[in-house]
């Protein structure tokens, strides 16, 4: 973490610090950015997106699971700012998710604001700690705590 650490990312900086890509990369921006302390991550719902053919076609709604892990991605691109890991193909992995509880649909259309809060973690550690809420217009859709391993070494080997 340096004085010009950048406090948001966009699109580009994001994909050079996770390694998703489409389908499965569900954050749009990240902003708000404290370092290794929190942000809020922002996901465009579209009808696009290919989870919205089945689940469902007459009824489209987010699944659950794609929230949460819109969440984790939003902890890691925060990590990843806070510890200038742009371009080091770190890679993520769910170690545990606790206490979820779904609030309300969030459907094409919806602005989702996920705000990470790191509970547990340290720069330089592999292992973190987040507190996750997802909300649309201010109303609670989502919330849980979820504990990720983020990985610089795995992503070397794999080379």
């Amino acid at each position: 973490m340096t004085a010009d650490t950048p406090t948001t990312a966009d699109i580009h900086l994001i994909q050079r610090i996770i390694p998703h890509r489409y389908p499965f990369l569900l954050v749009d921006r990240v902003r708000d950015i404290v370092p290794f302390q929190s942000a809020v991550g922002i996901k465009n719902v579209t009808f696009n997106e290919p989870h919205f053919q089945g689940h469902f076609p007459a009824a489209p709604i987010m699944p659950g699971v794609t929230i949460v892990e819109a969440m984790a991605q939003t902890a890691a691109v925060m990590v990843g700012v806070s510890a200038d890991l742009a371009d080091k193909e770190m890679l993520v992995y769910f170690m545990g998710i606790d206490g979820v509880k779904f609030r309300r649909k969030v459907v094409p259309g919806d602005v989702l604001e996920l705000h990470v809060t790191t509970l547990r973690g340290k720069p330089g550690g592999k292992v973190w700690k987040f507190a996750g809420r997802a909300l649309v217009e201010g109303e609670m859709a989502a919330e849980a705590e979820f504990t990720a391993m983020m990985d610089l070494d795995a992503a070397k080997g794999a080379a």
